[in-house]
């Protein structure tokens, strides 16, 4: 289970790389606005996610 909550930072991470990705002056600047929205939902979804599973790991008695 720690692998999976650590594939979800990453996947974070890599939203966050989408985001700055420099794109201006090649041949894929066209598809700019198309990295941004997926790593906006990567990052959002990737942290729902998290706070989801904090909340269960939270009030789950075991």
């Amino acid at each position: 289970m720690d692998r999976f909550i650590l594939l979800m930072l990453a996947s974070i991470l890599s939203g966050f790389a989408l985001l700055k990705l420099p794109l201006s002056g090649t041949f894929l600047e066209g598809i700019s606005p198309v990295t941004d929205i997926i790593g906006i939902i990567t990052i959002l979804l990737s942290s729902l996610f998290l706070i989801y599973k904090g909340l269960r790991a939270l009030f789950t008695t075991s």
